[in-house]
């Protein structure tokens, strides 16, 4: 019998999923290939399992954990294309289903404040380039790097 009792795994499950939800919003919002329904199944499972083997067999928890980091990048590896210049698509997807598997194993394994704040972590850094000063920023790097000159460093 697990010390956890069903209502807490399912609680623990649920926050994942909602959790993972949000970041697959965000990649969805964004147009980008794997969105929330993907994100929320990848944490579903990533916290059901943890949590069952945090729980029910502690002295190999670091297995179950490792199991799905290795399931996870699987499944991000599926997310990652070559475009035919040589580009490549999806990596910060794949990264952001791989950040996601990592919020699941917090909440999964009871760590929940641990979980809300990395969740709120990765969607500030997925959203980081958008803020306008960070914009503005980079677009005058990509001007200068047009012109072919260095940014000018200022001396002091």
């Amino acid at each position: 019998m697990l010390p956890l009792s069903e209502w807490e795994l399912l609680g623990r499950m649920a926050l994942a999923t909602a959790l993972g939800y949000a970041i697959g919003f965000e990649r969805e919002w964004r147009g980008k290939p794997a969105g929330e329904r993907t994100f929320a199944l990848i944490a579903l499972g990533a916290a059901g399992f943890t949590a069952i083997g945090v729980e029910g067999f502690p002295a190999s928890a670091e297995k179950v954990i490792a199991g799905v980091v290795t399931g996870v990048g699987f499944l991000g590896a599926g997310l990652i294309f070559r475009e035919a210049t040589g580009g490549i698509l999806g990596l910060t997807t794949a990264a952001s289903a791989w950040a996601v598997a990592a919020v699941a194993v917090l909440v999964g394994s009871g760590a929940f404040v641990a979980g809300i704040a990395s969740t709120v972590l990765v969607l500030f850094i997925l959203e980081l380039n958008r803020l306008p000063v960070i914009r503005r920023f980079l677009a005058q790097q990509r001007r200068e790097r047009d012109r072919g000159t260095e940014p000018e460093e200022e001396e002091g």
